[in-house]
């Protein structure tokens, strides 16, 4: 894949396109810390193959897109529940990167599908910007705002991951993104661990994980106004899709909500799945999003 840069003010923006200009623009938006590659290729492959045209990118203080630094160190459970007064960038700055993608490939419009803290985003996107948004596919998602979806978080798994420890070395680093992909998937769909060691490797090459970074996204989100609304005016088709097997969310109950406040809006529990996008589940997610995107299945 060829990495393109575009820019968002002066903060560069790193992306990849999947498929044939000609298709049906689809930007998909990654979740809080993991890079673009995290969307794996088979299964933008796959997008492709139902008529899209597919955008991954990086969010800032992600992959190859631009780095932040923070004045304050706060650990990233410290920064859910207490506001930052001088976040480094907002959550329309983290929307600006996904619009400057799509201007940046002369898309008036896109479909657009997030996962996890992507989905937020997905739905901040649909909420500031209507008419760039066709549809929307929240994935792993939880209702918006950081205190409405603090009431859905397993914050026991959140405990286990703070325990998952490596030496302080690339093989270190490694190994802990490989522990993450496993603790995230569902025991019914465990992740391929051959794929989960192979993205490892090409995200720490692309930019090692940097705890910091995961801050500054959380505070960003937090500041977005408007998100914790009962009732989300979203007019674009919209598909909730979370795991019943989610070790990270209450994913049922999420889903639930996340459909409550968004009217016409449709969720669906998927059975197997955790808090990833597991490969047996692939297809069925790309027909589900081109389903909402109202395109029948050709390949």
């Amino acid at each position: 894949m060829t990495v393109e840069y575009t820019k968002n003010g002066p903060t560069k923006i790193a992306y990849e396109t999947f498929g044939d200009p000609s298709g049906e623009p689809l930007l998909l938006i990654m979740g809080l810390d993991f890079q673009m590659v995290y969307w794996p290729d088979d299964f933008c492959r796959m997008l492709v193959d139902r008529g899209f045209f597919v955008a991954r990118f990086d969010n800032r203080d992600a992959g190859l897109s631009e780095h932040f630094t923070s004045a304050q160190q706060r650990h990233p459970i410290a920064a859910l529940f207490r506001r930052d007064r001088t976040p480094a960038y907002t959550g329309e700055d983290m929307v600006g990167d996904g619009l400057a993608v799509m201007d940046a490939l002369g898309w008036k419009s896109a479909h657009v599908a997030g996962a996890s803290l992507g989905s937020f985003l997905a739905i901040a996107t649909a909420l500031g910007h209507p008419d760039r948004v066709r549809s929307l596919a929240l994935l792993l998602a939880t209702p918006s705002g950081m205190r409405a979806s603090l009431r859905y978080i397993q914050f026991g798994f959140i405990a286990k991951m703070g325990k998952i420890k490596h030496p302080d070395t690339d093989e270190g680093a490694i190994q802990t993104l490989v522990d993450i992909s496993r603790a995230q998937s569902s025991p019914r769909n465990p992740v391929d661990l051959a794929w989960a060691r192979e993205v490892a490797e090409i995200a720490h090459r692309r930019a090692p994980r940097d705890q910091s970074g995961t801050q500054r996204q959380l505070a960003a989100v937090r500041s977005y106004p408007g998100l914790a609304a009962r009732r989300l005016p979203v007019s674009a088709p919209t598909i909730i899709v979370n795991g019943a097997d989610d070790p990270l969310l209450r994913g049922p109950a999420a889903a639930k909500a996340l459909a409550k406040a968004i009217p016409g809006s449709t969720a669906k529990i998927v059975p197997g799945m955790g808090h990833d996008l597991p490969a047996a589940l692939w297809s069925q997610l790309a027909d589900d999003i081109a389903a909402n995107a109202g395109m029948s299945h050709h390949s």
